[in-house]
Order: C-alpha cells, then structure tokens, then sequence
C-alpha cells in the first residue's frame, strides 16, 4: 500500500512539475536558503556636509601633502588671553573632586605661558607626513605612516586608527613607531603595520561639517572612502571612544573589507533580561554566567563602579548631547578654560583615583609638552564646539532602535579591556553584539586614553590578535 502510494505521489509530481521546472524553483530554494543565511549590514549610504547645495561637478579626489604651520599672530593672542586668566580659588582639600583644581590650573597656564614650546611641539608633529583630501565635501585630515624599512617579501598591514574626544591624531603618536618599526622597539618584526590615523570631521584639522546629522555611521563612511582612495581594498581598525563607534560602525557596514576590528573599549548596545541575571548572579556564581573572577573584581561592586561612577563623570555627556554651542563657546574664547575642561579628563579618566591629588596625576601617565599639544590642537583649530557637536548627533531620540545598534558585528574583534576604563565589559556582555572575538585581553594598567598611556601594551595586544587572525 504504501509503494503504491509513494508512486502515486511521484507520477503526480511529475505531471504538474516537469523536469524543465524543477531547475528554477530549486534556485529559488537554494537563493531562499543562502539569503536566508546572509549577515546583515548597515546601509553605507552617501552624504554631502560642505556649506551650500552639492555642486553638480566630481569632487575633487587628489590627496594633498599638508603642513602644520606656527602663526605669530595666533601666538601673541594666546598670551594675551592666558595673562587675562581669571582664576577661581578651590575649596580646601578639595583635590580634583570638584572638577580641574585651580591651583593646579594656575601652575598649568604658567608653564604654558612661559615655558611651553609649540614651534618645537609643531615640528614633533610635522615628522609624520600628513595629508588632505575632499571626501562628502569636508576637507579631511590624517596622517599616513608607512615603515621606513621592511624585510623582502614582506608586506605592511594597513591600520586605520581613529581616536575619540578630547583627544585627536596625536593620541597615537608614542604607538606609531611601534607599529611601524616593531623590530626597532623589541616588538614582533613580522607584523609590521601602514597606519592611518584620520582626524574626525570637526576635530582638529578636519573641516567640521556644515550641516546637521553628521553621525559616527557618517564618519566610517568617509573614512571608508578614505582608505579606497588610498588603495586599501582590505585593512585592519583599531578605536576607543569615539573611535570605537566609528571603526565598529565601518565593520557593519562593509565587513568584506573589514580584516579584523581591535577595540580598547566596548560600547553595549543592549542589555536585556540575560544581562540583568549576569548581573544578579554574576558575583556568587560568575562561571555559572560566564564570568570570571577578574570580570568579578573590575563589575562589583556595581552601583560604585558603574552606575556612580558614570553618573559622576558623564556630566560633560549631557551638556554635549544637548546643548554643545552653549559651552563650546564660552571654551571657544578662553584658553584656560579648555584647558581646564580637556585636561581635567586626562585626570580622571586615567585613573579615578586621580581624583584624591591635588595636581590630579596629570604628570603621572603624561608630559605636559604632550599634554598641551593636544589641547593646542583644538585651540588652534577653533574646534572644541564642532567636536561637541558629535554627543549631539549622536546620542538621538532613535539611537537604540537604529541599525548600528542592532546590527551583530562578525568581523574577526580583539578587545583589550584596561583596568582604570570609564566601563567594563566582560567578555559574555561583548559577544551579544560582537560574534566573533578571537582575542579578549585584561590589560594589566592603563585606562582610558590607552595609545597615548600605554602605548607598548596596546601595540602588543594589536599584533597579537593580528598574528590570530592571519593564522586562521
């Protein structure tokens, strides 16, 4: 009975779908199956954020050397405006709990004023060739380093660096010959990296866009259009902060490009009822949520490592986010106050204990040299309140419902979680967005400007998860 049936069956499947048939419809099966399985990116999309309409010509798609210049005139006005300091008198034992303490400010603007060198610092910054371009209609600044030396048969790996606030290009100066002469400096010779550092539109060299909505999604594109019109098909990346959003978003949106995405700090997008039972029994039973002791010690206890500790150093977020012109212009006028405001996070966000010294360990992680140059950057420019601007494009009303946040990462990720970070995020927590971490590291020190902190611990890490990636 049932041969008969079973023949029935056929006859009748052959006489309503002849043989000519079945070739299409098991495309369309296959293709169905195959779409079905496809990862999903974000629209690359296209933008134009010059002044005006988009002109109707090409734009111009010429790579120009460019040069760092000193202007006397800008010089005597930076003087005249630091002599007019009006200082405010902290409170006793007060240390840096209140923000930038102005005795130390005091002590900052002198040296600044009388001693700080920025011909000489122009000319450290000037050893790196650097560059503009016409990408979206913004005149976009980076440099490009490539190895001066490299063994026959050996090829660069190109890197594309991107920095966050407030830093700039020149977080990545102590890493870079390490990077690009690792033999040199004790490192691996045999992952020697080309590496771009482009400065964000609105940040430092890089015209600031015209128009609003310029977001992190609207940065990786132009920096992905970057790095084609430097001859890169395929590339590395590498960010925290702002760099982070950035590079992540390009791994969304063109992964076939995407070698492998290194992050010295993860964002979580979402975190849902799994995240809140890691939370709940993360600390007694962390193997059975997928932690692990030093996932432990860095998260609890909670409320004092991450909800307080955030609340108390994301006062400058909420201003950005909403009303950057505001107190972008008031920095924009007054030198010591952005120094003020810039340095105070080079403080804090190295190490939160920072906040119990008077001088608050400025000068423990860095130079004053180096840490003046950076803030001469936005000085110079004028670009604190464009900078400001991106919190306000970024953090919007659809921010949790747009597509970089719910868009999986599955480009090949090395994450390396310093210990002094604003958050950590244990390795469990990184993988409901990132699909494919091959490297996860707890970096012995270091914090929140990692390239310009420690710069051979990350330059390490980077060849590391690099060596993982090219061996599989």
């Amino acid at each position: 009975m049932w041969r008969q049936l079973l023949e029935n069956g056929r006859t009748a499947f052959n006489e309503h779908w002849p043989h000519s048939a079945l070739v299409p419809v098991g495309g369309a099966i296959l293709c169905w199956m195959l779409c079905g399985r496809r990862k999903k990116t974000i629209e690359m999309g296209d933008g134009w954020w010059g002044s005006g309409e988009k002109p109707q010509k090409n734009e111009d798609v010429s790579v120009r050397p460019f040069r760092i210049e000193v202007s006397d005139e800008d010089i005597q006005d930076l003087h005249d405006r630091l002599d007019r300091t009006r200082y405010v008198s902290p409170l006793e034992d007060s240390q840096f709990h209140y923000g930038m303490n102005g005795v130390e400010l005091q002590k900052i603007v002198s040296y600044w004023r009388n001693t700080f060198d920025w011909g000489k610092q122009v000319e450290i910054i000037n050893r790196y060739p650097h560059y503009k371009t016409s990408i979206e209609g913004l005149e976009v600044h980076f440099i490009h380093v490539k190895p001066p030396h490299l063994p026959p048969g050996q090829k660069a790996i190109p890197l594309l660096m991107v920095h966050g606030w407030p830093g700039s290009f020149y977080e990545f100066y102590h890493i870079l010959p390490l990077l690009t002469e690792p033999g040199k400096h004790g490192l691996d010779p045999n992952f020697t990296f080309e590496v771009i550092c482009p400065s964000i539109p609105g940040y430092g060299f890089s015209e600031a866009p015209h128009k609003k909505g310029f977001n992190a999604v609207a940065a990786a594109r132009i920096f992905y259009k970057l790095m084609l019109r430097l001859g890169f098909r395929e590339f590395y990346l590498q960010g925290g902060d702002w760099g982070s959003f950035i590079t992540t978003a390009l791994s969304q949106m063109k992964p076939e490009s995407v070698q492998g995405l290194h992050l010295n700090i993860v964002f979580i997008s979402k975190g849902g009822f799994k995240m809140l039972i890691s939370l709940l029994l993360g600390r007694y039973l962390p193997w059975l949520v997928g932690m692990t002791r030093e996932d432990v010690r860095r998260v609890y206890p909670y409320f004092e490592k991450n909800v307080y500790a955030l609340l108390r150093e994301s006062g400058y977020l909420h201003i950005q986010a909403t009303k950057p012109d505001t107190v972008g212009s008031a920095l924009n006028d007054s030198p010591a106050g952005l120094a003020a405001y810039i340095l105070e996070k080079f403080s804090t966000w190295t190490n939160p204990d920072f906040r119990q010294l008077e001088d608050g360990g400025l000068q423990r992680k860095y130079s004053m040299d180096d840490l003046l140059t950076n803030v001469m950057i936005y000085w110079t420019t004028g670009s604190i309140t464009s900078s400001m601007r991106f919190y306000k494009e970024n953090f919007t009303r659809d921010m949790q419902s747009s597509p970089s946040n719910r868009t999986p990462v599955y480009v090949p990720t090395g994450i390396a979680a310093f210990p002094c970070e604003l958050m950590h995020a244990p390795q469990i927590w990184a993988k409901e967005r990132h699909k494919n971490i091959i490297t996860y590291s707890y970096m012995p020190r270091g914090g929140h400007f990692a390239a310009f902190e420690e710069p051979e611990l990350l330059a390490r890490d980077i060849q590391n998860f690099v060596s993982k990636v090219e061996k599989k």
